[in-house]
């Protein structure tokens, strides 16, 4: 071909180019073709197993931020890339979801898992990895010590938050012999040492401390040791099937007259399904998502959390969980530090660590080198089952 010739062609295809990008402009879809690629963000969350009533809210709502932001252009003109993994409620499962997403999948962020085992299982791999990961599990040793957390962050309620919760209800309402039941969990071990580390600060005396297994299918035998000791209240800390069994059993023994408390793992109205009216007199701590619509105008999550409250229950016709809530939580804070540092696991770490006045749904959320978690014990509300309903607790 003749130099001329090859300048001719060459010129076609500039200007072939040219148009093509002119054509996209205007179709509207440019700012996805153009980006220079999709913002890769992982999950992993307990969509099936013993834990998939946490997992599935949490998935569901995921899908649907990630799908509204991509709807209307990404972040900063780059689509969003939603890697999504069920770790069965398995520990072993989460540990190879989270190293996939980092060795194969090469994501910049990772959101969940969504129990405490399977968090504080991934969290040493993705501190070595210097992958920022924000749990949506309770215990606080998911983030603690800082200093060996530096890449880990959590929008549940740290179990010591609940706790003192839970103990600041009762010293206001002369409740102080108390009975604790745990699961022997990485759940119920971290909310059993916060209860009882914190227990002597509200003048809580715990005559009874009773475990069992995620796997019981009977706690007569600990609820009857229980009442034989007569205590002004009960505080079960569980999930799962264990924790309806024991509302269930505190119920059968006729034990209304003794408080019955659960942990902020209560907080889902498939408990309530569950339980049925053995729930009625329940207590326990949340988030204020769950109670959205009680919430005063005043109240500074009272936008976020009906927004989401209505967003939700009108594509999935079913109600918002808390589970669902930290969920939304996790993504939102991915997705904004996206937006303000762009693609940089490094300064997305860095943005996270220093975020302060975050609205979600579990709080206000303000972290530091010092807090990766964020939150207090003023972001929960006490709530109490009255009639198979969320009412706020007296």
């Amino acid at each position: 071909m003749r130099a001329k010739d090859y300048n001719r062609c060459s010129m076609c295809a500039s200007l072939f180019s040219l148009f093509a990008v002119v054509f996209l402009v205007f179709t509207g879809t440019v700012s996805l073709v153009l980006a220079a690629g999709a913002y890769k963000v992982g999950a992993v969350f307990s969509v099936t197993g013993v834990a998939s009533f946490l997992g599935e809210p949490e998935k569901k709502t995921v899908e649907m931020v990630v799908e509204k932001v991509n709807a209307s252009g990404g972040i900063n003109g780059h689509p969003v890339e939603l890697i999504l993994y069920d770790d069965e409620s398995d520990t072993t499962k989460a540990t190879l979801a989270v190293k996939r997403l980092i060795k194969k999948d090469n994501v910049l962020v990772i959101i969940g898992p969504t129990r405490s085992g399977e968090s504080l299982a991934v969290a040493p791999i993705a501190e070595k990895a210097k992958v920022p990961l924000i749990s949506c599990a309770a215990s606080y040793k998911i983030v603690t010590p800082v200093e060996k957390r530096r890449w880990v962050f959590k929008t549940a309620h740290s179990d010591g938050h609940a706790v003192e919760r839970i103990f600041e209800y009762m010293k206001n309402h002369g409740i102080k012999r108390v009975a604790i039941l745990t699961v022997s969990t990485g759940f119920g071990a971290s909310g059993r040492e916060q209860l009882l580390k914190y227990a002597p600060k509200y003048g809580i005396e715990i005559v009874a401390d009773e475990r069992y297994g995620p796997k019981d299918t009977d706690l007569t035998a600990q609820f009857t040791k229980v009442r034989s000791l007569n205590p002004d209240a009960i505080v079960n800390w569980s999930i799962g099937p264990t924790q309806i069994l024991s509302v269930k059993t505190w119920h059968n023994l006729g034990m209304n007259k003794i408080r019955l408390f659960q942990s902020h793992g209560f907080g889902s109205k498939k408990n309530l399904e569950l339980a049925g009216d053995a729930a009625n007199g329940v207590l326990f701590p949340i988030s204020p998502v769950i109670v959205a619509s009680l919430l005063p105008e005043s109240h500074p999550q009272k936008k976020t959390v009906m927004d989401y409250v209505r967003e939700y229950t009108s594509r999935y016709n079913e109600p918002v969980s808390s589970f669902g809530g930290h969920a939304w939580d996790a993504i939102q804070l991915a997705l904004s530090a996206l937006k303000e540092v762009g693609p940089d696991r490094t300064k997305i770490r860095d943005y996270l660590e220093n975020l302060k006045g975050f609205v979600g749904q579990s709080g206000v959320f303000n972290f530091s080198p010092n807090d990766h978690n964020g939150l207090s014990k003023k972001d929960l509300v006490m709530v109490e089952v009255v009639k198979g309903q969320w009412v706020l607790a007296q």
